[in-house]
């Protein structure tokens, strides 16, 4: 006669686990988890990027009314 499980087995038998499931479940969590530090990184609203713009005009004006009379932007001496 087949002993009985607890004998056999005596912290139970583990759960059967679908490889394929697993794989894709974890695939779908990193997934998830690129997406938020994508998001993160590259969205911002219209308004940060009309912000970002506006700031980005203002320096380069800045910078063009301190630039030396006869001296070529893309000159490096």
């Amino acid at each position: 006669m087949a002993p009985e499980t607890g004998e056999r087995y005596p912290g139970g038998m583990a759960d059967i686990v679908n490889l394929n499931r697993a794989r894709k479940l974890r695939e779908r969590k990193a997934a998830g988890e690129k997406a938020v530090a994508n998001r993160a990184a590259h969205g911002r609203t219209k308004a940060e990027r009309a912000r970002d713009a506006a700031a980005e005009a203002k320096r380069d004006a800045l910078l063009d009314g301190a630039r030396l009379d006869g001296q070529d932007p893309g000159d490096p001496g």
